[in-house]
C-alpha cells in the first residue's frame, strides 16, 4: 500500500524527517516543490536512480538535476564555480532556477548523461527544502510525471499516473508556480537559457550586467 501524507495545511516535521531518511536509504518519494511536483531519491545512489528512471519511464541517457538544501551541498557536488555562476545562485537560490555546473566525480554518470555537467537547484518550497535537509544528501528529482506526459502540479493526477509503483506521496497542495524551473548555463562567460520558466531571460541578463 502507498503511504499518503497530507501536508497541505500543516507540515508534520517528524514524518518529513522519516521521509528524508527513507530517501537517504534509496527509496522513492513524490513531493511538492514551488515549480511542479518531483519524484525523488538519493542523488548519489545509482541503483536508486535507475529504479526512479524505470518507474518514470525516463530514457537512461537523459540527464536529471539535483536538488540541494544549501551552498555547502552545492560545493560538495560541483567544481570550478565561476563568479557569474555564484552571482546567479546568490540572486535566485532558493527559487525556480536550475543552473548547469561542472560536476565532481561523486555525481553518478547516469544523472549527467556523461556530459561532465549537472543541473543544480535549491527549491524555495519548505517541504522540499526540509526533505533534502533531513535526507542529508542531494535528491535526484525530475518532475513527477510519466515521461512525455505533462508535469504534475497536484497530487491526484500524480497518484493516478504512478499508483502503487511509488510507495510514498507527500501532498503540499497545488504547485505555487506550476511551471518547470528556468534552466541556465554559462558558456564562454555568456548565459545560455536552455529553458525559460518563471525567472525570465531578462532577469538573468539583468543579474549578470
Amino acid at each position: 500500500m502507498k503511504e499518503y501524507l497530507d501536508f497541505r495545511n500543516n507540515i508534520e516535521y517528524e514524518k518529513l524527517k522519516e521521509m528524508g531518511e527513507t530517501i537517504q536509504k534509496g527509496e522513492i518519494v513524490i513531493f511538492p516543490t514551488e515549480t511542479v511536483y518531483a519524484i525523488g531519491t538519493n542523488g548519489l545512489d545509482e541503483e536508486a536512480i535507475r529504479k526512479l528512471y524505470k518507474i518514470k519511464q525516463r530514457p537512461f541517457d537523459k540527464p536529471t538535476s539535483l536538488l540541494v538544501s544549501d551552498m555547502k551541498m552545492v560545493e560538495a557536488l560541483v567544481a570550478d564555480i565561476t563568479d557569474k555562476e555564484y552571482k546567479l545562485m546568490k540572486t535566485f537560490f532558493p527559487g525556480p532556477l536550475t543552473i548547469i555546473l561542472k560536476n565532481k566525480n561523486i555525481v553518478p554518470n547516469i544523472l549527467t548523461g556523461n556530459t561532465g555537467t549537472i543541473g543544480i537547484r535549491m527549491p524555495e518550497n519548505e517541504i522540499a527544502r526540509k526533505l533534502i535537509e533531513y535526507a542529508n544528501v542531494a535528491i535526484a528529482a525530475p518532475s513527477a510525471n510519466i515521461a512525455n506526459r505533462p508535469s504534475g502540479t497536484n497530487i491526484e493526477n500524480i497518484v493516478n499516473d504512478f499508483k502503487e509503483t511509488v510507495k510514498y506521496y507527500i501532498d503540499g497542495g497545488e504547485s505555487k508556480i506550476g511551471l518547470g524551473s528556468t534552466i541556465v548555463k554559462i558558456e564562454n562567460n555568456v548565459p545560455i537559457i536552455l529553458r525559460e520558466g518563471s525567472i525570465t531571460k531578462e532577469q538573468i541578463y539583468e543579474c549578470l550586467k
